[in-house]
């Protein structure tokens, strides 16, 4: 079987805990994973960062390479990006591509690579008027955003619910690769 290439992007926001077993459950259904974290979820697994490096067999990356280094990671079949914090969907939606991860997937946007989105937000976040708004930004340029019923609902600040990977994992399971 030829392996896909799947960057998983995760933002600072408690599910980004989980991510070695979302790499694992991806690797099992034949992704080659590569992991990006914004600054602050790098700075959170810090500890993890060697071992989640082994898991995927390369760079864990949270910034940007210098001009002119080579690219160290296979092209990307699909985008993951989940977590999502309110932070990040906006700054995508925005193009405000200061951070590694939200540049690669407004660029991946022109590249016509599939991306996948899944917030983590609470309710106070959705109620602020950007945040809708640059959901449907991010729908109206292709990507794929599982928030509401086909995805994550908003919960309230503090409050403690499961955090719908398989929802995101299964997304990924209906796109074409770009090869």
């Amino acid at each position: 079987m030829t392996s896909r290439t799947l960057y998983l992007f995760g933002s600072a926001a408690p599910p980004v805990f989980d991510v070695a077993q979302v790499i694992t459950d991806a690797q099992t259904k034949g992704w080659d994973v590569r992991l990006g974290l914004t600054p602050t979820a790098a700075r959170w697994l810090n500890p993890q960062l060697t071992e989640l490096e082994r898991l995927t067999g390369g760079p864990v990356r949270s910034e940007y390479k210098l001009p002119g280094e080579p690219d160290v990671w296979p092209p990307a079949d699909a985008i993951l990006v989940a977590p999502a914090t309110f932070n990040t969907i906006n700054e995508w939606a925005l193009g405000l591509t200061s951070k590694f991860v939200v540049g690669v997937v407004a660029e991946g946007i022109g590249k016509g690579i599939p991306i996948v989105t899944m917030p983590c937000v609470n309710s106070a976040y959705v109620r602020h008027n950007q945040f809708d708004r640059s959901v449907a930004e991010l729908r109206d340029m292709g990507v794929t955003v599982l928030y509401g019923e086909a995805g994550f609902k908003p919960h309230d600040s503090g409050e403690k619910n499961p955090y719908p990977w398989p929802t995101a994992l299964t997304a990924l399971d209906g796109l074409g690769s770009r090869r």
